[in-house]
């Protein structure tokens, strides 16, 4: 992978007041040292155990429905079992992880989970085990939040946009294992119980990693131990990178502590910080209420649905949307730094729009637009829409729905045969659908909000505020995660994916207006881009060209350029300089005035 950086330092940019340049060096390496990769390697361990968690459940729920004969309520609660044990989690690493560190929460995620995991796997009875649902919870939360913010504290600015990615890739990468898994185990005695059993492995792997991780220097400044802080940014950075460079980043660093050494959560109520924490929560609305959550936690459920015909085969087919997720997930890591923040969020919410609406379309010609609501069973028509009523099932030979228990059918069962040229058009075209869904989503709004959220605030607050943008996720997933079957029930499968593509209409405005570019920046400079009365977009900073006079002039203006697609600018530059531009544009002048930047 092709670690260069992809922005250039602008320096013609630097006169113009509340502009904020991307701050490359050019002794920075091609690639980061391998000290980092192996702390990024160690840390992500958490977002595989995210992942796993989470995308276990998919595999597992199919076969414990049937062994424990789950209603849909129950099969609800499962699922949300862990989004409302992680909505606590992340608020409990925000709390602390200024206080405690990074580390230390890293180390407690993982206790939590390992216990989580022996208790799932020795569950008998359902509250037992929602009971170990929600205790991963609580390591689920706390990863989610402390993660980026660790990576993102400890990374290269340069290189931060990809290896904060890599977090992603590792959640998205424990979803694939767990499929496979679940896939492997699915016809298994007991196959379930081995899928949450394993989830303790990696764990432990991470608590043998811990001694060699070192505290965020961030921290270690807050704490006083300098020095400490100096020798983890010489390993971080390389030992070519010259001792001026270093100093500047800690300088950077103690001039952010002298005025937030003391915030608290009130102090997010503030213009400079709740900006960015409305940003940040809203982006993380936008993730859950996309929808995307259903089609990981159900994707075995929808796939039934969608008239595969055995939990094998759904099962299976579920792989190809974790290896999608995962697949894209590489592509965005490859291009976040290159493209952006931004435009990456706005193609992803374009692209999700469509793939809901063709997959509530697919759900059309499969099931109809039945609601699920009938006082008898014999009422459904179509095998589809019988087997969503979890009190009925259909009878092949009768071409009749009846209720379980109905001892006149003995090949009641829940599985539909795509048998018309329709259904099976519709079954494939729901499997493309959400192929092509997720796939937008792994490439911008899968992974840009935790990004966002460990860059758009400023030290003293980051975890306080990193924890409520968390909580929101975490709350919102909850609440998409207990109601998506009941949703499917009553304003049918095709009404509920065509209501997460309502929602992600309106997160497209929001985007549009509220969320700046950061890519390039120190993570000290990003909030400046949240200063005065505007909102970043349209305060966005934008280059009028003049003709350069020799060499120094024309990088001065390639640099101009390239920051225009990566800086924002809050604040309007005073009139005199705007005019002062427009009188120089065209004419020979010297490298520090033959750009300029004007809002647009």
């Amino acid at each position: 992978m092709n670690w260069i950086t992809s922005t250039r330092s602008a320096r013609s940019s630097s006169s113009i007041p509340g502009n904020v340049a991307p701050d490359n060096d050019s002794n920075m390496p091609a690639s980061p040292p391998r000290f980092v990769f192996f702390v990024v390697f160690c840390i992500t361990i958490g977002g595989l155990l995210f992942g796993y968690d989470t995308g276990v459940i998919s595999g597992a729920l199919v076969v414990i429905k049937d062994e424990w004969d789950l209603s849909n309520t129950q099969q609800e609660f499962i699922v949300g079992g862990t989004t409302l044990g992680a909505i606590v989690g992340g608020l409990f690493a925000g709390v602390f992880a200024d206080r405690w560190g990074r580390r230390i929460i890293t180390f407690l995620a993982s206790l939590v989970f390992i216990l989580g995991a022996l208790i799932m796997t020795f569950s008998k009875h359902y509250s037992v085990l929602i009971g170990g649902r929600v205790v991963v919870g609580l390591g689920v939360g706390a990863a989610s939040m402390v993660v980026p913010i660790y990576i993102g504290e400890l990374a290269p600015k340069e290189f931060r946009g990809r290896l904060v990615t890599l977090n992603v890739l590792a959640i998205t990468g424990g979803q694939l294992i767990a499929y496979l898994i679940a896939w492997g185990l699915t016809d298994v005695h007991n196959g379930w119980r081995w899928m949450f059993a394993i989830s303790a492995f990696p764990a432990v792997v991470q608590l043998c990693c811990l001694p060699w991780l070192p505290e965020s220097p961030r921290v270690l400044i807050c704490r006083g131990q300098e020095d400490r802080a100096r020798a983890i940014l010489h390993r971080v950075y390389g030992s070519k990178v010259p001792e001026s460079m270093v100093d500047e980043e800690l300088e950077s660093m103690r001039n952010a502590m002298r005025t937030e050494n003391s915030t608290r959560y009130r102090d997010l109520l503030q213009a400079i910080n709740y900006k960015p924490l409305a940003v940040a929560c809203l982006l993380q609305l936008m993730q859950q209420f996309s929808g995307f959550n259903t089609a990981m936690y159900y994707s075995a459920t929808i796939l039934k649905m969608a008239g595969f015909s055995s939990t094998k085969s759904a099962t299976q087919f579920s792989i190809a949307i974790a290896a999608t997720n995962m697949v894209m997930t590489i592509v965005a890591i490859a291009i976040i730094d290159r493209f952006g923040r931004r435009k990456l969020l706005l193609v992803s919410f374009v692209g999700m729009i469509i793939g809901l609406v063709v997959l509530g379309i697919a759900f059309i010609f499969i099931v109809g637009l039945v609601k699920i609501t009938k006082d008898t069973c014999a009422e459904y028509a179509i095998c589809g829409a019988c087997t969503l009523d979890d009190k009925c099932n259909w009878s092949p030979g009768s071409a009749v729905c009846a209720a379980k228990n109905d001892g006149l059918f003995s090949d009641l069962t829940d599985v539909c045969d795509s048998t018309t040229t329709r259904e099976r058009a519709g079954t494939w075209l729901a499997l493309a659908s959400l192929v092509f869904y997720v796939a937008l989503y792994a490439v911008g709004l899968g992974n840009v909000p935790w990004l966002v959220q460990s860059e758009i605030f400023s030290q003293g607050i980051r975890s306080k505020a990193g924890s409520i943008a968390t909580a929101t996720n975490w709350v919102s997933n909850f609440v998409v995660s207990v109601t998506f079957l009941t949703m499917t029930q009553h304003i049918t499968a095709s009404g509920t994916f065509w209501f997460y593509a309502g929602v992600l209409s309106i997160g497209l405005c929001f985007v549009f207006v509220m969320v700046p570019e950061t890519k390039g920046l120190k993570l000290e400079d990003v909030q400046k881009l949240f200063t005065g009365s505007g909102v970043p977009f349209f305060a966005r900073a934008t280059r009028v060209p003049a003709k350069p006079t020799d060499s120094t002039d024309d990088e001065s203006v390639q640099d101009a350029a390239e920051f225009s697609d990566t800086a924002l600018t809050t604040t309007n530059p005073p009139a005199s300089i705007t005019r002062h531009v427009r009188r120089n544009s065209g004419r020979s002048t010297n490298s520090s005035t033959s750009t300029g930047l004007i809002n647009r």
